[in-house]
């Protein structure tokens, strides 16, 4: 006859019999691996808990966890510094393509100055009043 499926979620660890465990062991570990269900061991007859079958994750010692936080903090850290320095590297190239642009353009009006003068093109004096307006912001 089968044993019937463990089917309690209350939260709290449940407890088993040694002798019960040796039957079900299987079907423990499955429900500590996919329901983080923790199930206390008991020796037959006393109440005591003698040992536990927990989640992988519950199992890991306090050393290990800060460890891992340790860790996690080094490789954060190290993508920050990786992030700010192509901040950084992207405004220095932003600016100095924003020169350039801004010469080029103070050549092309002073060679346009030279060939068309202020007040004899309207529609090259709008351009220029809107080139003004740019600089200004």
């Amino acid at each position: 006859m089968a044993a019937p499926a463990l089917t309690d979620h209350s939260g709290r660890p449940r407890s088993l019999p040694l002798r019960e465990l040796r039957t079900r062991l299987t079907q423990l570990i499955a429900m500590a691996e996919l329901t983080d269900t923790v199930t206390l061991v008991t020796r037959d007859g006393d109440s005591r808990p003698v040992a536990a079958i927990v989640p992988a994750a519950a199992a890991r010692t306090a050393a290990q966890a800060r460890a891992d936080g340790e860790r996690l903090a080094a490789v954060t850290a190290g993508w920050a510094r990786r992030l700010e320095e192509a901040h950084r590297q992207g405004a220095r190239r932003h600016a100095a393509e924003l020169r350039a642009v801004t010469a080029a353009l103070a050549e092309l009006w002073a060679e346009l100055d030279q060939r068309v003068p202020p007040g004899t093109d309207r529609a090259l004096d709008r351009l220029r009043a809107v080139h003004a307006d740019l600089l200004r912001d």
